[in-house]
C-alpha cells in the first residue's frame, strides 16, 4: 500500500497508522496542512472494503479539511481521522481510549471530532486520555452537527440565487440524499423555509420519520438521483456524483453535506458542463468545524453561528469567480483555497484552550 505514490497523496505533512491489539483498534490519522495552525478534522468509523480504501478516505478528507479551514477563515489546518470497523457492532470504551492516546502522542498537531460513524459521545471518552478534542459537550458547543446543516442550508439559500434568481426557498423542491444527523437537521431548515422535499436513506426508520415530521415524499435510496427537482443534496458519504449518476440529474444545484462529493475532480467540470451548479462541499458543509473553532470558556453559540452564516457570502464570491475565470466551481474553491493557505499566527487548540482555563 504506497503512501507517497497513492493518488490521493497531496503533499501531506504526516501519516500516522495506529493499531492497539487489546482494543482491536485499526485506525489512520492523516495530516494534510498546518500552514494556518494545528489540524483539526473528525473520526470517522467505517467497514472500509480493504486498508487501501481507508487510506484513500482519509487522504481526500484531510485535503478538504484544509481547503476547508483555509476558506472559512480559520487559523486551523487540515486532519482527519479513520477508524476501520463497523460503528454499530465494535464500539468499545477500550478503542475510543487508545484512538485517544494515539491523538495525544502527537501533541496537538491534530485536534479530534466526531463525524460518520462518531459520536458525541464517544469524543467524550477519547478526551479522557488527550486534551486534544473538540465538540464535546465540556468544551461549550457540543454536537455541531445543527452548525454543519445550518451552512448548508445557507449555501443552498446562495445557489438559489445564483442559479435560480430567486431568494425565498418556499416552494422549492429538494432531494435530499441521507438522513444522518446532519440530513435530518437540513431538512427540518428547508420545510421551515417551505421547501418541498423528497428523501432517501438506507434506515427505513429514518425515512419514516422525516416523512411524518417534515411531510416528506420518498423514493428507493437508488432513485434519488432521478428526482426532478431544484436542488440535489447529497448528505451520506462521498462519491456519489460521477459518471452514472450525473447523466441522471434533473436538478440544477447539487448542495450538500456530504465530504467528497465528486468521484474525480473531472466530474465538477462535467456539472459545469451540464449547467448544474455545484457548491463546493468543504465550503457548503464547513459550519461544524466553524462552531466548533468558537469553542472554550467564552463560548458564544450567537456569534458561531453568524460566522457559519458567512459561508454564504464564501459561496457567492466562489460562483462569481468560477463565472468571471470561466471554470468550474470545484476549480475556483481550490484556487482560493490555495491562495490562503498561508503562513499565519498559529492558534491553541480547542481542547487546549478549555483545558487551559480549568
Amino acid at each position: 500500500m504506497p503512501l507517497f505514490g497513492h493518488r490521493e497523496f497531496d503533499a501531506h505533512e504526516q501519516v500516522v497508522f495506529c493499531h492497539d491489539a487489546a482494543s482491536g483498534l485499526k485506525a489512520i490519522i492523516a495530516i494534510h496542512d498546518t500552514t494556518r495552525g494545528p489540524s483539526l478534522g473528525g473520526c470517522r468509523m467505517w467497514p472500509y472494503a480493504g486498508e487501501d480504501d481507508a487510506l484513500t478516505d482519509a487522504l481526500r478528507l484531510a485535503r478538504g479539511m484544509s481547503y476547508k479551514s483555509a476558506l472559512a477563515d480559520l487559523p486551523y489546518g487540515g486532519g482527519k481521522s479513520v477508524i476501520i470497523g463497523d460503528s454499530r457492532t465494535m464500539k468499545s470504551e477500550a478503542l475510543f481510549l487508545a484512538m485517544g492516546r494515539f491523538v495525544d502522542t502527537l501533541g496537538g498537531r491534530y485536534v479530534i471530532a466526531e463525524d460518520v460513524g462518531i459520536s458525541v459521545d464517544d469524543v467524550e471518552i477519547m478526551a479522557r486520555a488527550t486534551r486534544h478534542v473538540a465538540g464535546t459537550r465540556s468544551s461549550g458547543g457540543g454536537d455541531p452537527s445543527p452548525a454543519t446543516a445550518y451552512g448548508v442550508f445557507m449555501g443552498i439559500r446562495a445557489a438559489v440565487a445564483h442559479a435560480l434568481g430567486r431568494d425565498s426557498l418556499d416552494g422549492l423542491h429538494v432531494a435530499v440524499q441521507g438522513l444522518g444527523h446532519v440530513g435530518h437537521h437540513l431538512c427540518r431548515k428547508l420545510a421551515e423555509a417551505g421547501a418541498r422535499l423528497t428523501v432517501s436513506d438506507i434506515d427505513s426508520g429514518a425515512v419514516a420519520r422525516a416523512c411524518k415530521e417534515f411531510s416528506a415524499e420518498t423514493v428507493d435510496p437508488e432513485a434519488i438521483y432521478d428526482v426532478a427537482a431544484d436542488v440535489f443534496a447529497p448528505c451520506a458519504l462521498g462519491g456519489v456524483i460521477d459518471d452514472q449518476t450525473i447523466p441522471r440529474l434533473k436538478a440544477r444545484i447539487v448542495a450538500g453535506s456530504a465530504n467528497n462529493q465528486l468521484a474525480e475532480p473531472r466530474h465538477g467540470a462535467e456539472l459545469a458542463r451540464r449547467h448544474i451548479l455545484y457548491a463546493p462541499d468543504y465550503v457548503i458543509n464547513a459550519g461544524g468545524v466553524i462552531y466548533i473553532s468558537h469553542e472554550g470558556p467564552s463560548f458564544d453559540e450567537t456569534e458561531a453561528l453568524a460566522h457559519v452564516a458567512r459561508i454564504r457570502d464564501t459561496l457567492g464570491e466562489i460562483f462569481a469567480r468560477a463565472a468571471q475565470q470561466g471554470v468550474p466551481t470545484s476549480e475556483a474553491a481550490d484556487r482560493l483555497a490555495r491562495e490562503r493557505l498561508r503562513p499565519v499566527a498559529k492558534a491553541k487548540t480547542p481542547g487546549a484552550k478549555a483545558t487551559a482555563a480549568a
